[in-house]
């Protein structure tokens, strides 16, 4: 039986970042046209254009993406809940953990994001389309720390100074609401 969970909740939070990943490329105006990019949309599209019938965008946050982020995420709760226990879970309970379960679900594609920049930069030069994507989203959170850090003789140490600061939040955050976060 926990075979079939791990197997499932991995299904839930691979989706759950693709998801997160199509808001957060929307919000950072990367390049749509990127390979990365189009897997993305595609990959989320058949819900939420229809959802964006429904829900309208406040200013450049695009709700409805968000409330299809936060359906998936009440939907891993609910399986869990449903294959652990056999029981239907409370309703308001799962909305409950499902939000607990979606910010870490952020953190941790922040913190993954961040490592396949660092991986691409080493082995790509810069010709690997999904670079630039990549770039697109992790350089508004770098560049204050590239402010403050001098050069270190062709180093970029912002990266490991931002993981180090993130893994200490996802440690933070994990120790507050650990007993509402679901594999």
């Amino acid at each position: 039986m926990n075979a079939v969970i791990t197997l499932v909740m991995s299904l839930f939070n691979l989706y759950l970042m693709v998801v997160i990943l199509r808001l957060w490329l929307q919000l950072a105006r990367a390049d749509f046209y990127n390979p990365f990019s189009q897997f993305t949309v595609k990959a989320t599209q058949p819900v939420v254009g229809p959802l964006r019938r429904i829900i309208p965008s406040i200013g450049p946050l695009d709700t409805a993406t968000l409330v299809f982020a936060l359906i998936v995420a009440y939907a891993k709760v609910f399986t869990f809940w449903l294959i652990g226990t056999g029981d239907m879970p409370p309703v308001v309970d799962a909305l409950f953990v499902g939000v607990f379960n979606l910010i870490y679900q952020i953190l941790w594609l922040v913190f993954w994001i961040l490592i396949i920049r660092a991986i691409l930069s080493w082995v790509s030069q810069g010709n690997h389309p999904m670079e630039m994507v990549m770039q697109q989203l992790t350089e508004p959170m770098l560049a204050p720390i590239r402010r403050i850090l001098p050069p270190m003789g062709g180093l970029d140490l912002s990266v490991l100074v931002f993981l180090l600061g993130l893994q200490f939040i996802i440690n933070l955050y994990k120790g507050a609401f650990g007993m509402y976060i679901i594999g």
